[in-house]
């Protein structure tokens, strides 16, 4: 049974959770497109900026649901992760799996100047930073931002979701300082299963909820 009636309900209930043990100079970074509208939520209930960690999921050539990949940038610094499981299953050559990076690499950019225009990337550099999506499924995604974000030198790391698959949590319970999730299923099957109402969220929702954010702060 849905535990969530969609992603606004989900960053209250994942919020409430972190409100009370996330302090400081905290900066809230949701992975488009589904996780800023969680990320907004978390926002709202610790008082702090909200911003965009873009990512990209790299599909399987012939499965593009399925990830081989991801890559996750900041600014400049962009970083790609390999899902090994995937590949071992499926074996795509250097030149497949670059084929596919560089063409989500030109949809991130994309995305990038549509979310945040001429605004500069956020400072991370010590802040403790709750990087917030929508659900945990491979964990591709995540581990590629928080690889992107090690690099910039993160006083803590903190990843929340609403939901998760165990497996997932376990392998990104190792990069980050902390994982928060509400909702970890045995039989997890897709993040969506969480949610009553899992619509895509769409570029313009994106920009409203960081333009809406910017200006209350």
């Amino acid at each position: 049974m849905p535990r969530f009636t969609d992603r606004r309900d989900a960053g209250r209930a994942l919020g409430a959770r972190l409100a009370g043990s996330v302090r400081g100079d905290v900066l809230v970074l949701g992975l488009p497109r589904g996780g800023v509208v969680v990320a907004a939520g978390v926002a709202a209930a610790l008082g702090a900026p909200l911003d965009v960690l873009l990512v990209r999921k790299l599909g399987l050539p012939g499965q593009p649901e399925l990830a081989m990949g991801a890559i996750a940038a900041l600014g400049d610094a962009v970083a790609t992760v390999r899902t090994d499981r995937v590949l071992a299953a499926a074996p795509v050559d250097e030149a497949g799996f670059a084929a596919v990076r560089d063409r989500e690499l030109v949809e991130l950019r994309r995305r990038e100047v549509a979310y945040r225009g001429d605004r500069l990337p956020p400072a991370v550099t010590d802040r403790t930073v709750v990087l917030v999506d929508d659900g945990l499924a491979t964990g591709a995604t995540v581990r590629a931002a928080l690889q992107v974000l090690a690099g910039q030198r993160p006083g803590r790391v903190v990843v929340a979701v609403p939901v998760g698959a165990p497996g997932a949590l376990r392998e990104v319970a190792g990069l980050a300082d902390e994982v928060v999730c509400l909702l970890a299923p045995p039989s997890f099957r897709a993040v969506g299963g969480a949610y009553r109402a899992f619509a895509q969220t769409t570029d313009g929702e994106v920009r409203n909820l960081l333009r809406a954010a910017a200006t209350e702060l």
